[in-house]
């Protein structure tokens, strides 16, 4: 393990996979038993810790509350199994725990395999949005090629533009300059540019640093001559990613943005999805933020019910990936208990399941002539079974003369009109 118990003692126990934690404090991470261990006499987890050739090693651990003379849980008493599990055998023990447990035990492999090349948590997941958004990251990673990252607000774009530039070798990282383009506006975004281009940081002169233009789409069209002028100049000193909410491309179409601009800017295209579009990768980002928590606040908890979990996956989630992490930290500051229940989540996430139970009746429109020839045919049809087909004495039932009914019954098409010889 590289430490010793000196090492570790009066350091805070964590329940988390935080890709931050280092040294003392990431072998502890490792070793914390899950918060529901505390109100079980019995239960039983995967610890794991890094060995110093880089490999995690993984023991299936049994812990035993023990109590004090006030029969309050005071200690946790570990037995650690003495084989190492592989990979794939930890997480069927996991799953074999409980639905937070397994996803525990994924956040902690995604954090051993992509650690090294990004920044991971929003980023996480195995549907085919995920691996594909990861790919990119990496490609843009090794490249200084420009790129563009598109999403819905909410979706990550920041994100996905600090992952690409902190993926670079620690030791050629330079700065990373945002730029927000819709707050700015094109005149101040344009003068900053310029102040970059004759004077860039110190850190950049050395170091690769990058510029990122958020909401780059927003630029008007008047001011986007010389912001391409700036950035395809030579001298310009700074790596640009930008990010947008919709295409640069149908832009362009619509004739709202220059084209040479939208050419230098998306040599890379990264598309975010929304949240709602990759629904598979839902559970494991609620625990990644959920271990987030943990990992700052006094607080422990495990994880979400599985009633829970079926709420968060019913939810449109139109604020993304921001959204999600907001209702994980409401819900965060309400539980109680070990687990996060469903009673624990924020209540428009109970309004909006209700709504879908119980979906609005889309209004009809009424015809008022069709829907009274209606009445009428039914009410002449009722009158002359009543009269057993005699026209005059349904004609009386129906308070009219015995012409006018004939008249209607043509017109309805109750009778066939008689043919002339």
């Amino acid at each position: 393990m590289g430490f010793g118990g000196g090492d570790l003692l009066g350091k805070r126990c964590a329940y988390h996979s935080g890709a931050e934690a280092t040294g003392a404090e990431a072998v502890v991470a490792g070793l914390c038993p899950p918060p529901s261990a505390w109100s079980a006499p019995e239960s039983t987890a995967i610890v794991a810790h890094t060995a110093p050739d880089g490999r995690v090693l993984r023991r299936r651990a049994r812990f035993v509350r023990l109590a004090n003379a006030k029969q309050a849980a005071a200690y946790l008493l570990a037995l650690l199994d003495p084989e190492d599990l592989a990979e794939g055998e930890a997480l069927a023990a996991a799953a074999a725990d409980s639905e937070a447990a397994l996803l525990h035990e994924r956040l902690r492999n995604f954090r051993v395999k992509a650690t090294a090349r990004y920044r991971i948590d929003r980023l996480l997941g195995d549907s085919p949005a995920a691996r594909r958004i990861r790919a990119q990251v990496e490609l843009a990673a090794g490249s200084r090629a420009s790129v563009l990252v598109i999403g819905p607000p909410g979706s990550g774009r920041q994100h996905v533009a600090a992952a690409i530039h902190y993926s670079a070798p620690s030791a050629s990282v330079g700065p990373l300059v945002p730029l927000a383009c819709s707050i700015l506006g094109p005149e101040l975004v344009q003068s900053t540019l310029l102040a970059l281009a004759t004077k860039p940081p110190r850190e950049a002169q050395s170091a690769q640093g990058t510029l990122v233009l958020n909401d780059v789409d927003q630029i008007p069209v008047e001011a986007q001559g010389e912001l391409t002028a700036t950035l395809s100049s030579r001298a310009f000193p700074l790596r640009v990613i930008a990010t947008a909410r919709q295409s640069l491309d149908e832009l362009v179409r619509r004739g709202e943005y220059r084209p040479e601009l939208a050419a230098l800017l998306g040599t890379i295209v990264i598309e975010l999805p929304p949240l709602a579009q990759r629904r598979g990768d839902l559970p494991l980002l609620a625990q990644w933020f959920l271990e987030q928590l943990n990992a700052r606040g006094a607080k422990q908890i495990s994880g979400f019910s599985p009633e829970a979990l079926d709420v968060l996956d019913g939810y449109p989630w139109p604020g993304n990936l921001d959204e999600l992490a907001a209702v994980v930290a409401e819900s965060y500051q309400r539980a109680e208990g070990p687990q996060i229940g469903v009673g624990d989540l924020p209540s428009r996430l109970h309004l909006a399941a209700q709504a879908a139970a119980h979906p609005r009746q889309p209004e009809t429109t009424i015809v008022l002539d069709e829907f009274l020839a209606q009445i009428e045919v039914e009410m002449i049809r009722r009158a002359m079974a009543r009269a057993k087909r005699n026209k005059s004495k349904a004609a009386r039932l129906l308070g009219m003369t015995r012409p006018r009914l004939y008249r209607r019954l043509v017109q309805l098409g109750l009778i066939d009109k008689p043919k002339l010889s």
